[in-house]
């Protein structure tokens, strides 16, 4: 059977583009010296990466042999686009969000979570001054306003629920207000920064040292294309009509197709779409007689984000005891204290040699992990007895705690990559609402 392959898709074709023009521009940012030693090594030690996918039409989506190159784009060695580390003056706040979504970007977040810019000012004006905090609150509102900050970034959204009406008596609602009035746009990342590789649990997993890093909850590509649509035309004639309707339902984009040599009943065509195009194409491919007849519809799946996703285990390069680990947790998080449950015939001096952990509330990720311990902000009761009766030992950091010191790594990688003229500063006002007394 002769197959006939149109040109190969890059479905991160926008992504590859601009890591090319990355790396080029880095090149013209060295010949120029734009970046010093100094900026040069910070760029080595704080950039992070995100996914690149290259699909071929013919293997990828078929669904009996799906293939997918994933690799990541890693920015040690490059020049953020838009501004070198010592370009001076304004930044409008559109920028600004075009380098958060560059560094992290928010399609990695939940499908549940309310992520992206929540709080926009009416009236354009220059970022001089963010603002890192693990939750807004009224009191890192108050420090906003006296230190004129211009953007909030707030790991956890303070918008989250759909709002009605906004009113004083609600406290969220009142500092939605309050940024509004002093003219302070908020953007939230939350889980976006959780699932991305090199991100917050990535970041909690490290405090207990090297080893070899897995992904619990693994993230798929949303942006690959789901559906398989196998259908039969008499001519070529019909094939070319066909195909020009059906690139009309895919926005105009180059679509995904591969027909093979005609036998007695017509032209076997295959065509990929996304979830989006799916319903305008099969009621292109209805309005034909002969594909309306022969179709059949497959769905596909997606292709995983290697390194991205919820949760991480850890197979420590040295294991550690348990009174090591607390130390070192402690250490890590800058806590004098957190929660220990020590696994079923478990002591402080046992040995852990894989460690699982989760940033926030992690129960739900962390269940069923092979780990001799679990690390996360806080777990229900019932959660922590059943991970003790499968002899885990289980740290817990409150719910904050375990994410509040990924602001200082986002500050550093921030500032790398912003000009001069625009200062980042880590909320000294944020704190976990518990406390030890």
């Amino acid at each position: 059977m002769l197959s006939i392959r149109f040109p190969l898709m890059l479905t991160g074709c926008r992504t590859l583009s601009g890591a090319f023009l990355l790396l080029t521009y880095r090149r013209q940012c060295t010949r120029r010296s734009l970046i010093s030693p100094t900026a040069q090594c910070c760029f080595t030690s704080t950039f992070s990466s995100f996914p690149l996918s290259l699909t071929s039409p013919s293997h990828s989506h078929s669904c009996e042999n799906k293939v997918s190159l994933h690799s990541s784009v890693n920015f040690s060695s490059t020049c953020f686009l838009s501004r070198s580390a010592h370009c001076s003056g304004p930044m409008e706040l559109k920028e600004v969000l075009e380098l958060l979504e560059q560094l992290v970007p928010l399609s990695l977040a939940e499908s549940w979570d309310n992520v992206g810019l929540l709080v926009e000012p009416s009236r354009s004006h220059p970022v001089r001054a963010i603002l890192l905090t693990n939750d807004l609150t009224d009191a890192v509102m108050k420090e906003a306003e006296t230190i004129s900050c211009d953007l909030i970034i707030s790991y956890h959204p303070p918008l989250f629920r759909p709002i009605k009406r906004l009113v004083q008596k609600d406290w969220k609602q009142r500092l939605a207000i309050q940024a509004v009035e002093a003219g302070i746009a908020i953007f939230s990342p939350h889980t976006s920064w959780d699932n991305v590789k090199g991100g917050v649990n990535d970041w909690l997993v490290g405090g207990l040292g090297s080893g070899q890093v897995s992904v619990l909850s693994q993230a798929l590509d949303v942006a690959s294309h789901s559906h398989k649509l196998e259908f039969m035309v008499r001519s070529a004639e019909e094939l070319n009509a066909v195909i020009e309707e059906l690139n009309a339902c895919d926005g105009g984009t180059a679509l995904q197709h591969s027909i093979s040599r005609p036998d007695s009943s017509g032209i076997h065509v295959s065509v990929i779409c996304s979830d989006l195009s799916l319903t305008p194409s099969v009621q292109t491919l209805l309005r034909h007689t002969s594909p309306s007849q022969s179709l059949s519809i497959l769905k596909l799946e997606k292709p995983p984000l290697l390194g991205h996703g919820q949760g991480r285990v850890c197979v420590l390069d040295q294991p550690i005891t348990v009174v090591e680990a607390i130390q070192k947790m402690k250490s890590h998080l800058s806590l004098s204290h957190i929660r220990l449950a020590l696994g079923l015939g478990q002591t402080l001096e046992s040995s852990v040699c894989t460690v699982a952990a989760c940033a926030g509330s992690g129960a739900s990720v962390l269940n069923g992990a092979k780990a001799n311990l679990y690390i996360t902000g806080e777990m229900s009761h019932h959660e922590v007895l059943d991970a003790v009766a499968k002899g885990t030992s289980v740290i817990l950091t409150d719910h904050s705690n375990s994410e509040r010191g990924f602001l200082g790594v986002i500050r550093e990688r921030l500032a790398v990559r912003l000009p001069d003229s625009v200062t980042v500063m880590v909320s000294k006002a944020d704190r976990d609402p518990l406390e030890v007394v």
